[in-house]
């Protein structure tokens, strides 16, 4: 059986959107594009 008590003192709210959002823009991230971008330029010097 579920103790509720138990679960809301575990429960940790998730974030906003708009915190999701900042997270992300904030985060540097680096995809395939960018690593083959970074390549071709290498390539060209």
């Amino acid at each position: 059986m579920i103790n509720f008590e138990e679960e809301i003192k575990r429960f940790k709210p998730s974030l906003d959107v708009e915190q999701v959002e900042d997270a992300i823009v904030k985060s540097d991230l680096t995809d395939m594009t960018d690593l083959m971008m970074e390549l071709i330029k290498e390539e060209r010097r």
